[in-house]
């Protein structure tokens, strides 16, 4: 009989050469679908962005159908998740710009939420995910911050990335409250999940993903 050390050597292996293989585990929760209302007013700060990013807010995605979920999407998700989260340092928009609610793409290496949001969504659409079904949202945190996130929709739920974890998480088990998020017809139109008054999105996380 083998002995549980070996065991455990044989199994760590196992997992190292599935790794290297290109093999990844699918995602353990499934996730349900989010359910949209109707068109709400867009944040101030993607409005803005919209401005000098016109070409970025006037798309209307031929596909409206979910991304297939696979090991390859898992794959993509989990890695731009952490790569992202570790390539940009978290940093207010006040202490950026001197004023709050700029939305940006971190090319200089610092940002706050939805410049991760933002970058993200860069990297999974030139991965060939469409903008369909990678829609920057707007929540609010347990402490009442407001914050945002990335959708991904997918065949098997709505799966969200944030810079706040590593994880990629079903949406509904973020603890957040989901208020609202883009249209997945028109990359410059926004739709409601919750009625929301307006807030701010400036949650920035720690280096070491505490709250």
């Amino acid at each position: 009989m083998v002995s549980s050390p070996v065991l455990q050597k044989l199994r760590n292996g196992a997992v190292v050469a599935l790794a290297l293989s290109g093999w990844w585990a699918a995602p353990a929760v499934a996730a349900s679908a989010m359910t949209t209302g109707g068109l709400t007013s867009q944040p101030i700060g993607h409005y803005d962005f919209c401005r000098t990013h016109k070409g970025e807010c006037s798309i209307r995605p031929a596909d409206l159908n979910p991304a297939t979920m696979n090991a390859s999407l898992w794959q993509q998700l989990t890695t731009v998740t952490t790569a992202v989260n570790a390539a940009v340092e978290p940093m207010s928009d006040l202490d950026i710009y001197g004023k709050d609610e700029v939305w940006a793409y971190p090319d200089k290496g610092v940002g706050d939420c939805e410049d991760y949001v933002l970058e993200k969504r860069r990297r999974l659409n030139q991965l060939g995910i469409s903008l369909a079904n990678l829609l920057i949202t707007v929540v609010r945190k347990p402490d009442g911050e407001g914050h945002a996130v990335l959708t991904v929709r997918t065949s098997k739920g709505d799966y969200v990335l944030d810079n706040l974890s590593d994880q990629v998480r079903p949406w509904d088990q973020t603890g957040y409250r989901f208020l609202k998020r883009q249209a997945i017809d028109n990359t410059g139109r926004w739709v409601s999940i919750r009625d929301s008054q307006q807030i701010l999105v400036g949650a920035v996380r720690s280096t070491t993903l505490s709250r």
